[in-house]
């Protein structure tokens, strides 16, 4: 027979242990613009134009624009903002929770190197190479900037390198200094500046298309092709065309064909001075044009 603990028996404390549910979301924001938003009107009621697909947790998204409405009984949608039309959506997935032990558990912090290098470049110490940029000076690491851009690789380190010495001095007037700032601080962080060209200032995207393709990078040249994909219009068209194809940007010149082709407004854009100035330079991009518009509508 089991004996019954006293009253007098002392409790023993065992420990804590402790969980954490977690739910994890991805919010991605998708703008969809419409240029010349009138010339899709007419097109009839439950027809509607698509956005590219995006990609918010592991399932492709699209946004669908219906300019007669979506039925026999169409809601129109009147354009106020000249003849562009723009949607944005912050469209936000809730995956799955889970609960983790907390016990025996170490912490461990975000990568802080994007933030190390920035700091270097802005205490400039061991800065070994200083480029005149249109009267300002810019001093730099000829180790951080071989290592990012094949351009300086060669210069620095290349069979034709420049004057080994240390403290040495590069002149780059061709280039706007705040262009090089940001190009900078692109080599040293893989990315912009916190709030650089937020005011969609096409020409900042064109300048620094230009300098990325001339350094060799990669990654920000696509960065400024695929914001200059979202700001192609009737007014532009022709001269991101003769600027994709001066620097090679495949997929940017394949864009301004797909545009001029998918929106009848072929018309309009050869009206423009910037299409007669690459007609004049390129007459060839006639047959370019027809041929992308033969392939759509074939």
């Amino acid at each position: 027979m089991a004996s019954i603990p006293s009253s007098s028996s002392s409790n023993q404390f065992l420990g804590e242990t402790s969980s954490t549910c977690l739910t994890h979301s991805v919010t991605v924001a998708h703008k969809f613009r419409v240029p010349d938003f009138s010339l899709l009107e007419g097109m009839g009621p439950g027809k509607h134009v698509s956005s590219c697909s995006f990609t918010v947790g592991g399932c492709d998204w699209c946004l669908k624009v219906y300019p007669d409405g979506s039925s026999a009984s169409p809601s129109l949608l009147h354009n106020s903002n000249g003849d562009c039309f723009t949607v944005r959506c912050a469209l936000t997935v809730v995956k799955e929770s889970q609960s983790l032990s907390e016990d025996n558990r170490i912490k461990v912090p975000p990568s802080n190197l994007c933030q190390d290098y920035a700091g270097m470049l802005e205490k400039k110490e061991g800065a070994d190479v200083t480029f005149s940029v249109d009267g300002h000076l810019f001093p730099a690491h000829r180790c951080v900037l071989a290592a990012r851009s094949p351009f300086f690789q060669a210069e620095f380190f290349g069979p034709m390198k420049k004057n080994p010495a240390h403290d040495m001095i590069m002149v780059a007037d061709d280039i706007k200094p705040t262009i090089f700032e940001a190009i900078l601080h692109f080599m040293y962080t893989d990315s912009l500046p916190d709030g650089y060209c937020k005011d969609d200032d096409v020409t900042v995207w064109r300048h620094l298309l230009v300098v990325a393709d001339l350094y060799g990078l990669e990654r920000l040249r696509l960065m400024c092709e695929d914001r200059l994909c979202r700001s192609i219009d009737v007014q532009t068209v022709a001269s991101t065309f003769a600027l994709a194809e001066q620097h090679s940007c495949v997929q940017l010149k394949d864009k301004c064909l797909e545009f001029i082709a998918s929106r009848a407004v072929l018309g309009a854009v050869m009206e423009t001075d910037g299409f007669k100035e690459l007609a004049a330079s390129r007459p060839s991009v006639m047959k370019e044009i027809l041929d992308k518009v033969a392939v759509v509508k074939g």
